[in-house]
């Protein structure tokens, strides 16, 4: 079983319906397994129209909670939180939670053991099915974090999956940035596929990628989305990634067959399989499949 991440430096770059084309194209061809990592905007969903099958708690990160029957109003607690997490009162203090970062500096210099910490749910996570093979995806709540921790579990539960059904392929539609989330969304694949277009900060957020991805030591291909828009600088990137010694899987055109196909819920290859688009995609998958080798 192979993994394949897909990436860019930046959103807004076509990533996912790069990602539902190419869940198209490669479930043809063998039995996939696709996972949502972009937890904070899940958005492949739109595109797949999944049958939620399970639905599941994710808890990340703590949050202190103040017991008004023992606080004794000393304000030790307010004196140390770093994160103006906690509120004064006339008979007690108590917790802002969406302030509060866990960290329990309260709980320890509370004289009266009055505070302590709880697991607070940060978000849920969901097994669906889609025509093209089993999606596993997540919905974050608003002001919480370890999206990164969330990430790691919705690509488990893809991998453990796929290994258990003999499927042959992860398809992972990654977030966007540097950050935490980009990085559990790279461990242990196979190949990424760095999508990124040409403005003028094309090679600048291309570089950012490809020094995450080149630092947990994964192989790397670059496409170009929205090529012909701008080609100075898409020729810029090509360079780019001569110098680097970076294949070049593809250049796709502008097309806004791609928005219509996103607004039927399909993947462009599924709505036009004849048209520029899908061709051009139809021959990066080829590109990309032999790079994955004889695992995919």
């Amino acid at each position: 079983m192979k993994q394949l991440v897909i990436l860019s430096g930046k959103g807004g770059t076509g990533k996912t319906s790069v990602a539902a084309a190419l869940a198209h194209l490669a479930s043809e061809e063998m039995p996939i397994v696709l996972a949502d990592a972009d937890v904070d905007a899940a958005n492949l969903e739109l595109v797949l129209a999944p049958i939620k099958l399970e639905e599941h708690v994710f808890m990340g990160g703590q949050v202190a909670v103040i017991d008004p029957q023992l606080c004794q109003l000393c304000g030790r607690c307010f004196e140390v939180c770093r994160f103006d997490a906690i509120l004064p009162g006339e008979d007690t203090y108590r917790v802002d939670a969406l302030a509060c970062e866990g960290c329990a500096s309260c709980v320890y210099q509370c004289p009266e053991d009055a505070i302590h910490v709880e697991e607070q749910q940060a978000g849920l996570w969901f097994r669906s099915d889609t025509r093209f093979g089993p999606l596993f995806h997540a919905h974050l709540f608003a002001a919480q974090e370890n999206s990164g921790k969330l990430v790691t579990l919705v690509k488990q539960q893809g991998r453990l999956l796929a290994l258990d059904e003999g499927r042959k392929l992860l398809i992972v539609d990654g977030p966007p940035g540097i950050g935490c989330p980009v990085i559990s969304a790279n461990a242990g694949a196979d190949l990424a596929l760095l999508v990124t277009e040409p403005t003028v900060s094309g090679v600048h957020d291309l570089e950012r990628i490809l020094g995450t991805v080149r630092h947990f030591r994964v192989p790397a291909l670059v496409l170009i989305n929205k090529a012909d828009v701008n080609p100075e600088r898409a020729a810029e990137i090509e360079a780019y990634c001569r110098a680097e010694n970076i294949d070049l899987v593809g250049k796709l055109p502008y097309d806004t067959v791609v928005t219509e196909a996103m607004v039927r819920g399909q993947p462009v290859t599924a709505y036009q399989p004849d048209g520029p688009m899908a061709m051009a995609l139809s021959a990066v998958w080829a590109r990309v499949k032999e790079r994955l080798g004889d695992g995919a």
